[in-house]
This record gives C-alpha cells, sequence and structure tokens, in this order.
C-alpha cells in the first residue's frame, strides 16, 4: 500500500527519536516519508544526530501527501511556529495528521484543534492552557486519535506515535 507520508522538522533542535522512530515504523510498512523544514540541506538533532531534508516547508504542497505530521524538540516552536506552517496545518486537516511533543502547540496556534482530544508535550503545565484557549481538550496520554488527528507527549512515544499513523492510513 503506497502511502506518501511528510514529517515536518525544524532545521536545529528536533528531537531525534521522534524524527528516526516515527520515520522508521513507517518506512517498515511500505510508507515512503518525506522529510521538510524551514532549511534545506542537514537538519541538526538535539543529540547532534543529522536528517536530510527534502524540500523547505515553504514548498510544500499538502495534496502531495497522505498524512502531514509536525516533529517536536526544543527548536521545533524557535523555527516552526509561523504562517507558513500554519497554513500546512489548516490544508492538512480533511487528511490524517498531528504533531508530537511541543508541535500541538503549532497546530493550536494554527486554530484546527477546536472541539478536539489533544495531547503533547507539557513539563511547562501550559499546554492544557493553550488548548482550552482554542477550545480543544488536553488529554493526558502518550498518543491520542481523534478522528485523523494524531497527537502525542513526546519521545518515548514516538514509536506509538508512527504505529497509530501507520493504522489510521490503513483503515
Amino acid at each position: 500500500m503506497f502511502k506518501k507520508i511528510l514529517l515536518i522538522i525544524a532545521s536545529e533542535g528536533f528531537r531525534q527519536e521522534e524524527y528516526f522512530e516515527t520515520k522508521k515504523v513507517l518506512e517498515s510498512v511500505g510508507f515512503v516519508v518525506v522529510t521538510a523544514s524551514d532549511a534545506m540541506g542537514k537538519a541538526v538533532a538535539k543529540d547532534g544526530s543529522l536528517a536530510s531534508v527534502d524540500l523547505l516547508v515553504g514548498d510544500v504542497n499538502v495534496a502531495d501527501y497522505d498524512g502531514i505530521f509536525f516533529v517536536g524538540g526544543p527548536g521545533a516552536l524557535a523555527h516552526l511556529d509561523n504562517e507558513k506552517s500554519y497554513q500546512i496545518a489548516n490544508l492538512s486537516v480533511n487528511k490524517p495528521h498531528g504533531a508530537i511533543c511541543i508541535s500541538p502547540r503549532i497546530l493550536a496556534h494554527a486554530g484546527i484543534l477546536k472541539n478536539k482530544k489533544v495531547t503533547g508535550w507539557d513539563k511547562d503545565e501550559e499546554l492544557a492552557g493553550i488548548l482550552d484557549s482554542v477550545g480543544a481538550e488536553y488529554v493526558k496520554k502518550s498518543v491520542v486519535v481523534d478522528g485523523n488527528l494524531i497527537t502525542a507527549n513526546g519521545p518515548e512515544a514516538a514509536k506509538e506515535f508512527g504505529e497509530a499513523i501507520v493504522k489510521l492510513l490503513k483503515t
């Protein structure tokens, strides 16, 4: 089953587990994974590992993908919390989409989480308030699937996040 998935990562400071583990799960079932970022070349993970970037966030054509997901990490908000990402998020709502770690905040800022159940990184204890302010409900679980939206709370949930993407795309 040929499916093309877009993973969006920060050019600096993405969480390596959230990207590489998710990518591994998706590719293990034959999905093609394309990587977008805010800069071309090699993106640098929090631990210094590198990921090849296939295209710029500004060049993404949402129609080319069966699913679109934002990867988290300390660089996600600095590099991806912007109008280009919001546009991608808004155009993705009718297909499998989502985010892991801190990146559900990008979806909240994009205005696409109203009436959705969402999880994400909340060590600063701000996520529940952010989600409440946009009409979403914070659920303290590792992975939450609400319709075609998948969110996960951080690197420990990366494999489960990937598995949830596969399950949703195979139904």
